[in-house]
């Protein structure tokens, strides 16, 4: 049996600079709260899979069909990785190859479409993805992309939820070959239902891209997207907390083998097989009862979250959550304070958080009238909800400081000391 070495010792023998890098960055993030909706700590067990010797290896193509010889035991993970996969969601088909979501949804438009088909989205600065229709991006330049809006009229009860009632009349008007759903900033459950029927009454394929929520549905917190999507696109990392990378699943053997062809050899080469074991590692931990308590907790924390900083006078998105996300309007505070310098003062102070745009935002993607938060991080770490008054506190006390240096000082010791309290996992 070969002689396993500890990585880290032989990363500083070899190479000091990089090993004091890592060492700074994991201190970095051992004292700061971790509140990117799409970050995550994952185990010690998914990074040892993702640093192992299986980047050694080349396996083009899928298990039992390999370009290069010495690829059996290679076979087994992948294979591991798709069972596990199809497990824990429910599905019949699970491609574990894609390098990212992005990838995953690049390979699902080229499966499922043709250059200059239509199809329906959500623009970015309303809480999609670039992958989902920016005019710089693939899905943007090569196809036909049609944004739905949310509900813009702040006298509604559903302010900042989605307006099916435009989606169905665009659908009705453009007769999109796909309607993708899924968002990277939407703090709402998706009505699966809904789009079913849209899609259905115009002839369209319903895709999703549960990137953000995959860990959520994993654990029972919000509502799968089977039966009523025909193909499901996913990162592995962000609320499933396994490695970085994507994911794409089907119950229709058709598009199923349509999405092989698109992933191998039509978007991708070699898989990363080191990554692969790693997400077999987080779908055996996400299979364990112990995730459904931790995706229930991080949708408890949002909400308690969202409850306190609307308290402090903070107007949201939809006025809540349903998930592990809020969007935060920081002009309900202060009309002259932008998510730039929000986001800023906060990672100042240790709150690691991102600028993002807010329904009908006046300014730009690069600066913004809003910031995004998350729980699942501060979750993994133990949080629960009496720790959210603790964050919302220390959140309001940065970002009413006016980026005051004694101010933004004293909230960065405190965020160490509690930090302290609850150790990354390990």
């Amino acid at each position: 049996m070969a002689t396993l070495t500890d990585p880290q010792q032989a990363l500083a023998q070899a190479d000091p600079a990089v090993a004091s890098l890592i060492a700074q960055e994991a201190d970095r993030q051992e004292n700061t709260l971790e509140m990117i909706a799409s970050e995550n700590h994952t185990s010690s067990a998914v990074m040892a899979a993702v640093g192992s010797c299986l980047t050694n290896k080349y396996c083009e193509g899928y298990p039992g069909k390999r370009y290069y010889s010495g690829c059996d035991y290679y076979d087994e993970i992948e294979t591991l990785a798709i069972e596990r996969a199809k497990e824990l969601y429910g599905c019949e088909f699970a491609n574990v190859q894609p390098h990212s979501g992005a990838n995953a949804n690049l390979a699902a438009f080229f499966a499922l479409l043709e250059p200059g088909d239509t199809y329906l989205s959500v623009v970015l600065s309303d809480g999609g993805h670039l992958s989902h229709g920016l005019p710089v991006n693939v899905s943007g330049k090569w196809f036909n992309a049609v944004h739905y809006p949310l509900i813009y009229d702040e006298a509604s009860p559903e302010y900042g939820h989605i307006d099916f009632d435009a989606v169905a009349r665009l659908a009705a008007e453009h007769k999109p070959k796909m309607i993708l759903c899924g968002y990277s900033a939407y703090p709402r459950t998706i009505d699966f239902d809904r789009f079913r029927k849209i899609a259905d009454d115009c002839g369209a394929l319903l895709m999703c891209d549960m990137a953000h929520i995959a860990g959520l549905i994993a654990g029972g917190a919000h509502r799968s997207p089977f039966p009523q999507c025909d193909i499901v696109t996913t990162t592995t990392h962000k609320t499933l907390r396994g490695p970085r990378g994507g994911l794409i699943l089907t119950n229709d053997p058709d598009i199923a083998v349509k999405i092989d062809r698109a992933i191998f050899p039509g978007t991708q080469g070699g898989p990363l097989m080191h990554v692969i074991a790693g997400k077999a590692v987080c779908f055996g931990e996400a299979l364990d009862p112990s995730f459904k308590t931790y995706a229930h907790q991080v949708v408890a924390n949002a909400k308690a979250l969202g409850e306190h900083l609307k308290q402090a006078g903070y107007g949201l998105a939809s006025n809540g959550t349903d998930n592990h996300l809020l969007l935060i309007d920081l002009r309900t505070i202060d009309p002259e304070l932008t998510g730039k310098s929000g986001a800023l003062w906060l990672e100042q102070a240790g709150i690691i958080t991102n600028k993002n745009t807010v329904a009908n935002d006046p300014r730009s993607p690069f600066v913004t009238s809003g910031i995004r938060i998350g729980t699942p991080a501060l979750t993994t770490r133990g949080f629960a909800e009496p720790q959210m008054k603790t964050v919302a506190d220390l959140m309001d006390r940065t970002l009413r400081s006016n980026g005051d240096a004694q101010v933004i000082e004293q909230v960065r010791s405190e965020v160490v000391e509690l930090c302290k309290q609850f150790p990354m996992p390990h």
